[in-house]
């Protein structure tokens, strides 16, 4: 039996190149072939569906506010960057976004609820029902009635857990709670939709409502004391270790005879300049100041 010789090197050299040849016109041909199905527009995103509660976007609106920002066709598209367009839109707070063959996009999200205003007045931002912090237009009638948090960054939730505990005891006051302040110190500040302002301190969460129950509590035998109601309330502070000091509209501790000393002393000062005059009328009013 004869053995086979071996094919010559120039040979094999040949069948090795025509070997490579072919495989790099193969990838080639596959490569374009991908390109070209992906990057074809048949395969552009023709719709998107939109679910979830949506009662203060308008999907059309929202729609073609994303669209222009979705970047590739159905199977190129990075589902990431279109979750992050969709909630980048205000009002929504999470957007979950999947494919919906042949050519089209299911969105599924979910608004903020919000719960109060954040910051100071004609601040844009809001609190939802998470505690989390969002920016949005709330001109609706429905947030009218929402309070406000002031405090420093990082407690909104703290905060609108504290609220939750304070605006049922605050009921019997006949007022809700207009603002909820918290300063740098943790001492807590409330006004009412009255106007009262009443500084409640600081402590455990547990301290100040325990104080405030005391107050809410006794302040009507208080007033009815000085003959008004709860209403008649100005300021109160709650910062006394065994008691509270108020002021209730109508009522002074300056006794008949000194007031009207105090009247027939100003009768008989002279005249001052209209600028001191304007500063007068200034520093005798009652309203309560507001500290931000």
């Amino acid at each position: 039996m004869n053995d086979a010789l071996p094919a010559p090197l120039d040979v094999r050299v040949m069948n090795m190149i025509a070997t490579i040849l072919f495989v790099c016109c193969a990838v080639g041909v596959v490569v374009a072939g991908s390109w070209w199905f992906l990057r074809n527009p048949a395969f552009g995103i023709g719709r998107i569906v939109v679910h979830g509660d949506m009662s203060h976007t308008n999907p059309v609106a929202l729609r073609a506010n994303v669209a222009p920002q979705l970047v590739g066709n159905f199977f190129t598209l990075d589902l990431q960057q279109a979750r992050d367009a969709f909630e980048n839109v205000p009002w929504i707070r999470t957007a979950q976004v999947r494919r919906d063959y042949p050519n089209g996009l299911a969105v599924e999200i979910q608004e903020h609820r919000a719960r109060a205003f954040w910051g100071p007045e004609g601040s844009p931002t809001l609190v939802n029902n998470f505690g989390e912090v969002f920016e949005a237009q709330a001109d609706d009638e429905e947030h009218n009635n929402l309070p406000r948090l002031e405090g420093p960054e990082g407690h909104s939730l703290d905060m609108l857990k504290m609220y939750d505990h304070l605006a049922p005891i605050v009921q019997p006051l006949g007022s809700a709670i207009d603002t909820l302040g918290l300063n740098g110190r943790g001492s807590w500040r409330m006004k009412l939709d009255s106007g009262a302002t009443i500084e409640m301190g600081s402590g455990s969460n547990g301290d100040v409502i325990r104080r405030l129950e005391r107050f809410v509590r006794t302040v009507p035998k208080v007033a009815a004391h000085q003959g008004r109601k709860v209403d008649a309330l100005e300021t109160a502070d709650l910062r006394q270790m065994d008691g509270y000091a108020l002021r209730l509209k109508g009522v002074t501790t300056v006794s008949a005879e000194t007031a009207a000393a105090r009247a027939k002393a100003e009768a008989a000062r002279p005249a001052a300049a209209p600028r001191a005059a304007k500063v007068s009328r200034t520093s005798t009013t009652n309203a309560p100041r507001r500290n931000n």
